[in-house]
């Protein structure tokens, strides 16, 4: 199968989910800022989520739903699992992304798709509270408190301002509950998170 720059804007929507594993950091002081956001998310090796993500898109009346589990081991693999409706598999592990679709398999190089290589390594910032590798591909911006805040990253690459507006996820002290993507198209997706316990 040939894979084109036309198959970003799905993958983008899809790895963005995987930011949502990052389940578990410290408490936060009362002057809990950015810096201490990304400590906390640095401390977790792994995690573990189930989502429910939903899916605008503008050619589409009703918004398009999935489910699945969401999988992060430091310090560069991701792994998304939709079972419904129908069972996908992506893997990103260092430089290799691998999907899955019944017996369609698929396995790219990131190095060939800038974009989207750029993407990943933002969403591996977020994963290991990079807030450096963070900055060299998005501004950001907190707001809120421990209790309830909300990260906003703009893209600062041209190519990747051709396609996302801006991702915002939101979290209550220790937890990600939601992560929002916005697309320069108008399409957006929005995925509901809830951590699954470690026995």
């Amino acid at each position: 199968m040939i894979f084109t720059r036309s198959h970003l804007r799905p993958l983008l929507g899809l790895f963005a989910g995987l930011l949502v594993v990052v389940l578990s950091a410290p408490s936060y002081a009362a002057d809990w800022d950015l810096d201490q956001l990304m400590n906390g998310l640095a401390q977790t090796r792994s995690g573990h989520a189930r989502f429910v993500e939903k899916k605008s898109i503008a050619i589409l009346e009703q918004p398009v739903e999935s489910s699945g589990d969401l999988l992060y081991t430091a310090p560069d693999r991701l792994e998304k699992r939709t079972l419904k409706p129908k069972l996908e598999t992506m893997v990103v592990n260092g430089d290799n992304l691998q999907i899955e679709r019944g017996r369609q398999k698929i396995q790219l190089q990131l190095q060939t798709y800038p974009e989207l290589t750029a993407f990943i390594d933002s969403i591996r910032g977020t994963l290991a509270g990079d807030r450096k590798a963070l900055e060299r591909s998005y501004q950001l911006s907190l707001e809120g408190a421990a209790q309830g805040w909300t990260l906003k990253l703009v893209p600062l690459d041209s190519k990747m301002k051709q396609v996302v507006a801006l991702i915002r996820i939101t979290g209550v002290r220790d937890e990600l509950r939601s992560i929002h993507v916005t697309q320069v198209d108008g399409d957006s997706s929005v995925m509901q998170i809830e951590k699954v316990a470690t026995p």
